[in-house]
């Protein structure tokens, strides 16, 4: 069995890609469903961010499963230039859906990485301590993280494998932001996005500003723009009261959502990050805003995926005034910003954090086959105390005892060096397979060894 992490990200894939797996609610669930329930893989997390998707897989055999996780992929969304090129793939396919298949999943290959057992598990320790992510240092991949297992968990699909893997990569993000200073050093997409807005109009502290949603992202947006001391704060969001929640705890005011036309138009700087499907801020809405405001420059940040406004790609035309910053304009400012020392000490945590963990892993490795050693000597002591009850019937209980006991040192003093050394052999790494060689030696069943390496699992759904 071995740890398999393929995934993209905004660092191997543009955000058209990243924002066509985005747009269905449904896909990390359709795709860990379909995995689990393949012969290629035997546990699974789908861990699913604003700028990156990841399968996390315990897998039997590498190459199966990497075909199936890729496949698996592109069958979650509609590769290159959206559901046009998916249509152009199917027309050049018509009987051969396989066959369209394979294209998508050949093109969605470009944009892949692929860890493995050690590699694996450092992107995971790596990721969680946000050192893979777009504003490094964050702590909000924290809490993906986190919900993804407990998702894991509750349908069945996480084993102790990625049980493990995952609580401890929860320990090391932790850690790493309680013993260096690596918050101090994070910049968020926010941030970022406010810095920019700043060139187009000058001081935040005399401007309008509007946020659109009230998830977690957009309560990040409404405190950063409080502590800027922006003029005036809106925050519309199809749920009123949770417009309402955000608003209070960040001094602004609460629109409904039938006012957002007229939020638009008041406002100089607007966030933007509802989570919704499709585009909740058309071009002919920054039109219709732009024209109301006589072309006074206004500023739209949309930190959505997939993006809440309309790309400019789209826009029949340029608007007037209007300046729209995606995720990969802000991706790319914060790639710039150089890593400070803090960065290093977290790196340093990670590395150690992953040797302490292969290290036990390995150890964990050839337990069962020690404990099934140990439970077959177990064995054979009661067998041979039981012939020995047959022959000597009248032997005292005191005497008995003491028999039983003398035979339990004997068995523990030549199992301990071999047992012992083992482990040590496993850990090294150099030489033979001496867990395999004991297995032979000893007779051992694979099945017993299965026994005490499987705990139980919880039933599926």
């Amino acid at each position: 069995m071995s740890l398999l992490v393929i995934g993209l990200s905004h660092r191997t894939a543009p955000l058209s890609i990243l924002e066509a797996l985005s747009e269905d609610e449904r896909r990390d669930e359709t795709l860990a469903d379909t995995l689990v329930r393949s012969a290629t893989v035997d546990e699974v997390v789908v861990l699913s961010t604003c700028n990156r998707l990841e399968v996390y897989a315990e897998v039997p055999a590498f190459h199966p499963a990497v075909a199936a996780i890729g496949d698996a992929l592109a069958a979650a969304a509609s590769i290159a230039t959206g559901t046009e090129r998916n249509a152009e793939l199917v027309d050049e396919c018509p009987r051969e859906p396989e066959a369209a298949l394979a294209a998508r999943a050949d093109e969605l290959a470009d944009h892949l990485y692929v860890r493995y057992d050690d590699g694996a598990v450092a992107h995971a320790f790596t990721v969680a301590c946000g050192l893979d992510s777009m504003a490094v240092g964050e702590s909000q991949v924290l809490g993906q993280m986190r919900a993804a297992l407990a998702q894991g968990q509750e349908s069945g699909r996480v084993g102790a494998s990625l049980n493990e893997l995952f609580q401890q990569a929860l320990r090391v993000g932790k850690r790493a932001h309680s013993e260096t200073d690596i918050d101090g050093h994070s910049v968020s997409l926010v941030q970022v996005g406010l810095e920019v807005a700043g060139q187009h109009l000058g001081p935040l502290g005399s401007r309008r500003a509007a946020v659109v949603g009230a998830g977690a992202m957009s309560g990040l947006a409404a405190a950063t723009l409080s502590r800027a001391d922006v003029d005036s704060l809106a925050v519309v969001n199809r749920t009123f009261d949770r417009a309402q929640r955000l608003a209070e705890s960040t001094g602004g005011t609460a629109r409904p959502w039938q006012d957002l036309g007229d939020v638009l138009a008041e406002s100089d700087l607007v966030l933007t990050c509802t989570g919704a499907a499709g585009h909740v801020i058309t071009a002919a809405d920054l039109r219709a805003s732009g024209g109301r405001r006589g072309g006074r420059p206004q500023v739209f940040i949309d930190l959505a995926l997939p993006r809440d406004i309309e790309p400019e790609s789209d826009w029949p035309e340029p608007i007037p005034g209007v300046t729209v910053i995606g995720l990969d304009e802000l991706g790319q400012r914060l790639a710039g910003r150089a890593e400070g020392r803090e960065v290093a000490q977290v790196r340093d945590i990670v590395t150690g954090e992953v040797a302490s963990y292969l290290t036990k892993r390995v150890a964990q490795s050839v337990a069962p086959t020690v404990a099934a050693l140990r439970a077959r000597a177990a064995e054979v002591v009661e067998t041979e105390m039981a012939r020995l009850d047959h022959r000597m019937p009248d032997l005292d209980d005191a005497t008995r005892a003491e028999v039983e006991l003398a035979v339990h040192r004997i068995v523990e003093k030549l199992l301990h060096t071999p047992t012992r050394r083992v482990k040590e052999f496993a850990i090294d790494g150099s030489g033979p397979d001496y867990a395999a060689a004991l297995r032979e030696l000893f007779d051992l069943e694979p099945k017993d060894v299965a026994n005490v390496d499987a705990p139980p699992r919880r039933a599926r759904p």
